[in-house]
């Protein structure tokens, strides 16, 4: 030792006199005192330890080697004092060689005593020992000799430490100096320091977030000390895992006492600091981060096939494992394994079996208990480091045996194990079962056998229990049972077992108490004789409704074989009841029952042994028997937070002034539902939980409800609604930025959409721009403020010939990500290139193992012609730019390819160039890399048909997000018309329903799934294909019993009704039910029933009808699961009729002496479409005669009555409104009469015209085309045109509206169909329909292809035509054939003109042009009049003239004769006109 620092306390880096508190520093004071007067005792004693010690000053400066003057005081380099020591006791060279090894011990065992005594001496030694600076010479001299006095007496007497009472100097370890805090960097050392003082000498445990610390676990990583009180843990080149709070735990007989301390390892990143030890350059060249010398190289520890989050249930077994691959991979070599349950190193037992196959770590829990619930922890640990994963376990309730009973408890452990009870305790289960739990039940089971008793005859609420009455020295296991009004639980988990022994007996049989250590117990001997004293320091330790512990001490005097009475006082009175009167207990603590609760009680304890009972001890303080530990406080706010897409992460706040608080439970319940499911089976400690297993797109509320010993709290506030799905982020940046067209002062750019969208839809992207002048960088600009939604963005306003660097932000609902890294260098300058610019934006859908479809939008730059086509390259992913090659040799016109004969498991990268007539385009930036493999879960699509009939297209998807969206399409474009399909969503399944399905619907159908990994699948409806499932949606909407025929009914001899049916097939087990007016009829003298199986003839007898037999007649069908029904109304004229007809059938006997109809009268219409009235008539003669009526007025038959065939007819042409009425025939003669009845007014005229319709629509030819000057014209003939026939033409399958431009009309029997001016919009499908009521008919062509063209031509010349002759030049009249005039006369001839354009007008005469001159004056005014003026006529005019009109469309001329006489002429002037 040098210097006034002991050598222990040179390596406390840490040391701080801050930590000394009022008490350490008053106990060093105290032991600065008694080292004095010890070391003045030593002095004055010639052979006793005097020589052993020098004084501290000497020692300083004295150059022997002598012994340092004994001093118990640590002081810093300033002389401060900063703590205390205690040190080696040491006899001198010449002492010692007068000593035998035995006593040289004992000397030293006494001497430690002493001093260590010294530390507790009374106050008044220490006030003593402060005076005697202050007191006179004498006065000191003579408490020097007292003092020396009591040393030789111990060194006189070897034995006197065995017959000294060490109950006085006993007493719980204390922390003189507590271990401090530190802030390390890796792979420094750091090392921990605590001092502790106590006696017996405390065992002292570090602990490592309450894990025990064994130094032999790791060699090297942990080194433990203890010497002198002094105590250290050195943990050895720390890692990041060292971070952790460190327990130091000091335990004695007397009790136990803990301090704490933290370290915190921060990785270092950067270069070394100054401050920071910079590690040995050899250090770092042979001995790298890893590096295991014993092998030669670094392993590397990779853990695949992770366990993920688990769920399980009571009684099952479940296994949690994980491949581990570590490199490189040594057959000799094993690393360790260790499993975690929070935190908790797990060790193999019945519950927990581990395993390594040499690759993969497994945990098996063989019976799954709520108390294996937590977070389990793999960590694989090599000689270069560890590697570790971590996942939740949940453990649910297994099924009660009586429903509505609680759930088991849990964590059932023994506390204060001793002879006389156990106290058990155990955590209350989350849930109730629906009623509050009354209580629980406690069993033992002895160890050794399986019979189990129950420890409590009534239920106990409070969660700790002392079990009384065991057996002295046998061991037990405990569980527990809950109990409520519907029946109890099943039991929990056994507890550990446990001894029914004092710790003091376990001592003595030589096991080790796991709390204090070795105990060792020293016999006194026996006081015989002596009545023990009273007993002290009486307490109650634990006080509930159903129990109260009391403990204390022993008297000081207890004689031989101490026992105890324990006594109780109701308070208020006087009168003391020994509450153990038969057996008193041997062990100072004792467990009351049966206390009146509500009442107030005081306890007392007696001593006792063979020679009586000694007094009582002090009363404890009146104790109410009731719970003294409340239940907690309910927890406040409950804030939920997004995870993931099936967890949510609660936090609330704390349960106020809760004491001994066990944990928390988390509910969880669908908003709006109020039923709730508890999140977690163990109650957990913090406050903030991840709920797992919960519906992704569901929408939560949280509860949580704290507990303690006492029970469960009221339930916090419910916490807001939350949706479950993964919190968002910002996206990650775009990239592949390039140049789709560049003009003088823009550019078009475009880029990729980022790899991370951050769990949201991306709402926009905004573009920034700088200039680049001579390879240096300006500052950036923003090109949008708002942002723009597609991948290609225009930025305007640049300037032309400068470089430009660009780049682009993406944004979510999150914010706006960082920017991607600026794109190459750009010029702007136009682009004058005649080919289009690259296609962009190319998506890779519905990847498989051997095929995708790779989709692209077009050029934003066209070139000089528009896009006609495209070729898509592809190489793998790794190969060479010469590796590029085409998929399709012929130009693709669509936007979107399928690429098939991938090899699987290859990596391919796509582009695509644009074609038009200039040539092809540069490629496109290529696609990312795209594995060709089917992913694990992806589904095609399917096509299905359902009982219904409706045919649909069915999407899954196994992979959803609670963002993801089926977006459907056609052809690759995206559907927004609902028009054509239905879509339907629910989960992961999408279905397309068509509507209408016909060849309209014929195309590629696609879904791609968002927010996915690109799950997408496609199905093509060929025509083939819609027409198979047409058909087979046609069996499927009718999954009925077939029928031969519907219910009918018909009269049977004597007027007999019988309704009847027959089913094609049916089985035995048919069945019928006869429903009249919804009511069901039975077998009797009215309805006689026959059910023919074998046929399948159903039939129903009635004698006759009366009028209440009026109604419908149903027959109900069911075999199996296939049902029909057919009805048959009968009501009004068709009811009246039939119950006519049964009156004739009655009647039919006497009739047939008489004419009758044997057929009602009837009509048919003939293919001429006349409407013949026609009955059959039978028992006829000569004399019969039948007389025809229309609403009551005879009409006149045309033809003569001819019974031969017994067939009477009344014929009706061209048949119209007019005919509508009741038509009647009677047939009669001396016999009597018979009368038949036609109405054929309302729906029996709408009936009969329909007929007509029919016929008419069966006579239609086919529609034909004919080319008209004004367009094409579509016609078709029939034999009959009536004006009520209703038609309709149809375009594409759609009525058309008719226009000014597109007309239809009836030319005598042509039904036609005029478009004016056709177009290419006008090809199609044309069709007429004819409407009968029915299913009606329709006529077809095909105005399309070679048909069209044809038609169209043959409309250019005819309409060429017409205009030409419309246009044509022409003389409209004017001009007389003959003009004869008197000479000298003036002349004056008009003629109208018309051509378009306007035509040339030439006057000729003799067929000689003429001129316009003063004679001939020739004019053509606005372009319509054309004159012709002899301003004087003379004889030479005579002669033959003409006009000649002419224009591009033709020449036309008119002629006149002009001839001139002489006035002397008796012929007057003669005009002929034309």
């Amino acid at each position: 030792m040098s210097g006034s620092l002991p050598f222990y306390q040179k390596h406390h880096r840490h040391y701080d006199r801050g930590y000394r508190s009022r008490e350490t520093q008053s106990a060093i004071s105290q032991y600065q005192q008694s080292s004095s007067s010890y070391s003045a005792h030593s002095k004055s004693s010639s052979k006793g330890l005097a020589a052993t010690f020098s004084a501290l000053d000497e020692s300083r400066l004295s150059p022997l080697p002598k012994r340092a003057k004994p001093t118990y005081l640590a002081m810093d380099k300033e002389n401060q004092i900063i703590g205390y020591v205690v040190p080696i006791f040491r006899g001198s060279q010449e002492y010692a060689s007068g000593l035998s090894d035995t006593e040289e011990a004992r000397l030293k065992e006494s001497s430690g005593y002493m001093a260590r005594r010294g530390l507790f001496t009374s106050g008044v030694e220490m006030e003593r020992s402060e005076r005697s600076e202050h007191t006179s010479r004498r006065t000191v001299m003579r408490e020097s000799a007292e003092r020396i006095s009591l040393t030789k007496r111990i060194h006189e007497n070897e034995e006197y430490h065995k017959r000294m009472n060490e109950d006085n100097l006993m007493h719980t370890p204390e922390f003189v100096i507590k271990p401090r805090s530190h802030t390390v960097w890796e792979k420094q050392c750091v090392r921990l320091h605590c001092t502790v003082s106590g006696w017996p000498e405390p065992r002292v445990v570090w602990y490592k977030n309450n894990v025990s610390i064994d130094p032999m676990s790791d060699p090297g990583k942990y080194k433990v000390e203890s010497k002198y009180n002094v105590h250290s843990l050195e943990i050895n080149r720390c890692d990041f895992d060292d971070t952790a709070q460190y327990r130091v735990s000091a335990m004695n007989s007397k009790g136990e006492l803990s301090a704490f301390a933290s370290v915190v390892v921060k990785r270092f990143k950067g270069e070394f600091e100054e401050d920071l030890p910079t590690p040995s350059q050899h250090k770092a060249n042979s001995e790298p981060d890893g590096w295991v010398c014993e092998y030669g190289i670094t392993f590397e520890t990779h853990i695949v096939d992770k366990f993920d989050v688990s769920f399980g249930r009571e009684g099952e077994t479940m296994s949690l494992g994980c491949t581990v691959i570590i490199y490189p991979s040594l057959q000799r070599y094993k690393p360790e394994i260790e499993w975690y349950r929070d935190d908790k190193l797990l060790t193999p037992s019945k519950w927990v079996q581990t395993h390594w196959s040499g690759e993969r770590a497994t945990l098996t829990l063989t019976h799954l208990n709520k108390e294996d619930e937590g977070l389990y922890t793999v960590r694989v640990i090599t000689k270069s480091g560890y590697e570790s994963h971590s996942a939740y376990v949940f453990v649910r309730d297994s099924d009660a045996e009586v429903e509505g009973a609680p759930a088991a408890p849990l964590d059932v452990v023994c506390h204060e194990a001793n002879k006389d009870y156990i106290i058990i305790s155990w955590k209350q289960p989350a849930v109730d079962g629906g009623s509050p739990i009354m209580g629980y039940f406690v069993d033992r089971c002895e160890v050794g056998t399986t019979h189990w008793i129950q420890c409590n005859d009534t239920p106990v609420k409070f969660a700790r229990f002392p079990v009384t009455g065991l057996v002295e020295g046998r061991s037990y296991s405990f569980r527990v049972r809950a109990v409520n009004k519907a029946g109890m639980s099943h039991p929990s988990r056994a507890s550990l077992p446990a001894a029914a022994m004092d710790p003091s007996d376990r001592a003595r049989k030589g096991t080790s108490a796991p709390w204090t250590g070795q105990i060792i117990v020293t016999e006194e001997e026996p006081s015989e004789g002596v009545v023990p004293s009273k007993p002290c320091d009486l307490t109650i330790t634990e006080a509930t409704r159903n129990y109260v512990v009391l403990s204390w001490k022993p008297p000081s005097e207890k004689g031989e074989g101490a026992m105890y009475y324990v006594e109780k006082c109701i308070v208020g009175t006087d009168s003391w009841q020994r509450v153990n009167t038969e057996i008193p207990v041997k062990s100072p603590r004792f467990a009351l029952f049966d206390l009146a609760e509500g009442k107030a009680y005081m306890f007392r304890v007696r001593a006792c042994n063979s020679a009586g009972v000694g007094e009582p001890s002090e009363h404890t303080e009146a104790t109410t028997v009731g719970d003294k530990l409340d239940i907690p406080s309910a927890p406040g706010r409950v804030v939920p937070t997004r995870n993931t897409d099936t967890s949510i992460v609660v936090s609330w706040e704390a349960s106020k002034n809760a004491k001994e608080l066990v944990g928390y439970y988390i509910e969880a319940s669908l908003a709006g539902k109020n039923v709730w499911e508890p999140c977690n089976n163990k109650p957990v400690k913090g406050t903030r939980f991840i709920c797992h297993g919960l519906t992704t797109g569901e929408t939560y509320v949280f509860r949580v409800r704290a507990v303690n010993a006492a029970g469960l709290s009221e339930c916090s506030q419910e916490s807001e609604a939350i949706e479950v799905k993964a919190a968002i982020a910002s996206p990650a940046p775009p990239f592949g930025i390039c140049v789709l067209e560049c003009v003088r002062d823009s550019m078009v750019l475009a880029w990729k959409q980022p790899a991370f969208i951050g769990g949201a839809d991306i709402t926009g992207y905004f573009v920034d721009y700088r200039e680049v002048n001579g390879g240096v960088p300006g500052k950036w600009h923003e090109a949008n403020i708002k942002s723009v939604s597609e991948r290609a963005y225009r930025v305007s306003d640049l300037k032309e010939n400068v470089n430009y660097q660009f780049q682009v932000r993406a944004a979510n609902m999150a914010g706006v990500g960082i920017p991607s890294v600026p794109s190459e260098v750009f010029k702007c300058e136009e682009w004058t290139i005649a080919v289009p610019g690259p296609p962009h934006d190319l998506q890779a859908l519905e990847v498989r193992k051997t095929s995708l479809v790779l989709l692209w939008k077009p050029p934003v730059y066209q070139g000089r012609d528009e896009v006609n086509g495209y070729y898509v390259d592809i190489k793998e992913a790794e190969a060479d730019f010469e590796a590029w090659r085409g998929v399709n040799e012929k130009a693709c016109p669509n936007r979107y390819l399928k690429v098939s004969n991938l090899k699987e498991g290859e990596t391919y990268v796509f582009r695509v160039r644009a074609q038009n007539k200039a040539g092809v385009s540069k490629p496109s930036e290529p696609t990312e890399p795209v594995l060709a493999v089917t992913k694990p879960g992806t589904k095609d699509m399917v096509v299905d048909v359902d009982d219904d009939g409706v045919i649909s297209l069915i999407f899954e998807c196994d992979s959803l997000t609670p963002d993801s969206q089926f977006i459907w399409s056609k052809n690759y474009e995206e559907m927004t018309d609902t028009s054509r399909m239905t879509i339907e969503t629910k989960g992961g399944k999408s279905r397309a329903i068509f509507n209408n399905p016909d060849v309209e619907d014929i195309g590629i159908y696609s879904c791609l799934v968002s927010h996915t990994d690109g799950s997408s699948g496609s199905y093509t409806l060929t025509e083939e294909g819609l027409k198979e499932l047409l058909k087979i949606s046609h069996d499927h909407k009718f999954p009925i019993i077939p029928l031969k025929t519907e219910l009918a009914v018909e009269l049977q001899e004597k007027g007999k009704v019988r309704f009847w049916l027959q089913a094609e097939k049916i089985t035995a087990n048919g069945k019928v039910e006869y429903v009249f007016n919804d009511n069901v009829v039975s077998q009797g003298e009215k309805y006689k029933m026959n059910f023919d199986k074998n046929t399948g003839v159903i039939e129903m007898v009635m004698e006759s009808l009366g009028d209440q037999d009026e109604g419908t007649y149903t027959f109900q069908l069911q075999d199996g699961k296939a049902k029909n029904q057919s009805s048959l109304v009968l009501i009004g004229d068709v009811f009246q009729k039939l119950k006519k007809e049964s009156e004739f059938q009655r009647k039919e006997w006497i009739r047939k002496q008489g004419p009758h109809f044997v057929e009602y009268m009837s009509y048919e219409v003939t293919s001429e479409c006349i409407v013949r009235l026609k009955c059959k008539v039978g028992n006829m003669k000569k004399e019969s005669v039948a007389l025809w009526y229309k609403d009551g007025r005879e009409v006149q038959a045309n033809e003569k009555l001819d019974f031969s065939e017994g067939w009477l007819h009344l014929e009706i042409a061209q048949i119209s409104k007019k005919d509508a009425g009741v038509y009647e025939v009677i047939v009669k003669d001396d016999r009597g009469k018979d009368t038949s009845t036609l109405n054929l007014t309302d729906q029996g005229f709408k009936d009969l015209m329909n007929e007509v319709f029919r016929v008419i629509a069966n006579s239609s030819t086919p529609l034909k085309i004919q080319s008209t000057e004004e367009g094409i014209r579509l016609y078709t003939f029939v034999n009959y045109y009536n004006d009520e026939l209703h038609v309709t033409w149809h375009y594409k399958d759609a009525p058309i509206s008719f226009s000014d431009r597109i007309k239809s009309g009836v030319v005598g029997e042509q039904l036609w169909l005029q478009i004016t001016e056709p177009t290419e919009k006008d090809k199609g499908k044309y069709a007429i329909e004819f409407f009968d009521g029915k299913g009606g008919l329709q006529r077809t062509v095909e105005l399309s292809g070679q048909a069209f063209d044809d038609a169209y031509a043959e409309f250019q010349r005819l309409k060429a035509a017409a205009i030409a002759e419309r246009n044509r030049a022409r003389v409209a009249g004017g001009l007389p054939d003959v003009v004869t005039i008197q000479e000298g006369k003036a002349l004056n001839l008009t003629c109208n003109i018309s051509g378009d354009p306007v035509p040339e007008v030439t006057w000729l005469k003799n067929e000689r042009e003429m001129v316009s001159d003063d004679h001939y004056i020739l004019k053509f005014e606005s372009g319509k009049f054309a004159s012709f003026t002899i301003s004087q006529v003379n004889t030479a005019d005579s002669g033959k003239y003409s006009i000649l009109v002419k224009n591009k469309y033709g020449t036309e001329s008119g002629e006149f004769t002009v001839s001139v006489f002489i006035p002397d002429e008796a012929n007057p002037p003669v005009v002929k006109r034309k």
